[in-house]
């Protein structure tokens, strides 16, 4: 029983104990880290990262992967600017209209790859192109945005104990961290998705709808990166073709340092919101630090992803966490002749 405790929930406990642990270093080496807005920051500066994070974990844990994510993101800022600034559209059918884009390229890669077999990795790239691509279509500025409802929903503060406050981005960001906690585990769609990443041929057998829940993950995880790109548009007041850049590659480093195992089957969103609260905890180490280049955030994380791919490597072999048996030793057989013990 404890073995199996620690296949399962190993990852998880290390990810939030390595939170706690980076916090408190911060606390103890730097002024005013411990102040509740700084806590709270990590929030506000990582919303759209932890949107797209949990997106990205549906599809890892489904055995897949999505490098279109961060382009998803750019795409949907470039859409909301050039139709809230330039064609002035309604703020609500903006919003509409980029979470459908998101969701359609999305349920398109979906059907790609479980129709024709093809590569999540090769098809997601295409994706990748794509949506930069049509980023620069609309334009090749930056076009920064000045609708009254963005800039309003922007700078709104809810306030918080300590003279604190958090954004509305961090409510959305909340509610879809509780909405998918319950699509995981307390949902059929969840319990497959689970089941397609443990063994996909195993889950045929037992009936369950592998292609259709493979197309709804690359769904569910478009309109998650629309979003996402619907509150970095809050976020950033501007829509441009070099926005997100590198974020898929943040989104899955959060998703494995949270414990989702690149292999499929296992993962945890409550661990994914800790990974994307890691990655904000080292860049405000480097803020405080002062003298360090942010590129050290990237370093940093590498060094977190090998040491948690490592885990991971253990955690499915087995090793270090089961104690072998020694093998009996082999007796000699009996001289001819020689007398046998009756049988009792």
């Amino acid at each position: 029983m404890f073995g199996k405790f620690n296949v399962k929930y190993l990852s998880l406990v290390v990810t939030i104990g390595l939170f706690l642990l980076m916090y408190g270093l911060g606390a103890k080496l730097y002024t005013g880290f411990l102040s509740p807005q700084v806590f709270l920051n990590l929030f506000i500066d990582n919303a759209f990262l932890g949107v797209t994070a949990i997106g990205m974990t549906f599809v890892i844990i489904s055995g897949g992967i999505d490098l279109s994510v961060g382009c998803v993101i750019a795409l949907t800022t470039m859409i909301s600017a050039h139709c809230l600034e330039v064609s002035h559209w309604n703020p609500a059918l903006v919003i509409l209209l980029v979470l459908l884009v998101g969701s359609a390229l999305g349920f398109a890669m979906g059907c790609l790859i479980h129709f024709f077999k093809l590569p999540p990795f090769i098809v997601t790239l295409a994706g990748y192109f794509l949506a930069r691509g049509l980023c620069y279509v609309i334009s090749i500025d930056t076009i920064p945005i000045t609708n009254s409802f963005y800039t309003k929903v922007s700078q709104y503060r809810i306030p918080m104990p300590g003279h604190s406050f958090i954004s509305i981005n961090v409510i959305i960001m909340l509610v879809v961290v509780l909405a998918a906690i319950y699509l995981a585990h307390y949902t059929k769609f969840g319990r497959t998705v689970y089941a397609i990443g443990g063994n996909e041929q195993s889950a045929i057998l037992m009936g369950l709808p592998v292609g259709r829940t493979k197309i709804l993950v690359y769904t569910l995880n478009g309109f998650l990166s629309a979003l996402a790109g619907v509150v970095f548009t809050i976020y950033m007041l501007s829509g441009y073709g070099l926005h997100a850049v590198g974020m898929e590659m943040d989104a899955i480093a959060a998703a494995v340092i949270g414990g989702t195992l690149l292999s499929g089957g296992v993962g945890y969103v409550f661990g994914t919101l800790f990974g994307v609260l890691i990655l904000g905890t080292i860049q405000t180490l480097i803020e405080f630090q002062g003298t360090l280049s942010s590129w050290w955030t990237k370093i940093v994380i590498g060094v977190l992803l090998f040491l948690f791919c490592l885990l991971q490597r253990l955690f499915e072999t087995g090793k270090g966490l089961k104690i072998k048996a020694k093998p009996a030793e082999a007796k000699p057989d009996p001289e001819p002749g020689a007398l046998q013990p009756h049988p009792r």
